[in-house]
């Protein structure tokens, strides 16, 4: 178990925007070189447990959501997906996920896109009607990712 933590901790301080402290590993996507360092990370690992915090789907280019809302889903998602990749997990291992969403009729739409980033079993989720959301956007999408036991021998 000591030897999986230290290969672990040794692969995640090789990546240059993960930093460990006190048992925690703290995931921080790239940010934009001029901008002021934000007050948050993207995600924390704490043991095998990965919070994920709130992503939104923004369109690099402007820095603000999509304007297409299946654009904003796909981004959002990708955004996740990015922010669990870097802990060493996968999508199939989100436990839980909250969508806040400014529109509850993009509900199916987004269902649309959701569904493709998960196999076969899907996290429990709350879809839940917000009145605004930062920067224009129309999701935003946290959630909670475990990293599977291994059997043992």
């Amino acid at each position: 178990m000591v030897t999986r933590i230290l290969l672990m901790a040794a692969a995640l301080a090789a990546t240059p925007v993960i930093a460990g402290e006190a048992g925690r590993t703290h995931i921080v996507g790239e940010r934009q070189a001029n901008a002021a360092p934000l007050p948050f990370s993207d995600g924390v690992m704490v043991g095998d447990t990965l919070y994920v915090a709130g992503h939104l789907g923004l369109d690099p280019a402007t820095g603000q959501a999509a304007k297409d809302t299946e654009v904003e889903a796909r981004l959002v998602m990708d955004s996740v997906k990015h922010t669990i990749e870097q802990a060493g997990l996968k999508m199939d291992d989100l436990v839980s996920v909250t969508v806040y969403c400014t529109d509850l009729g993009l509900y199916a739409s987004f269902n649309a896109i959701y569904r493709t980033y998960f196999h076969d079993q899907y996290p429990a989720r709350a879809f839940i009607g917000a009145a605004t959301l930062l920067r224009g956007a129309h999701y935003e999408v946290l959630g909670v990712a475990v990293r599977p036991s291994k059997a043992k021998d």
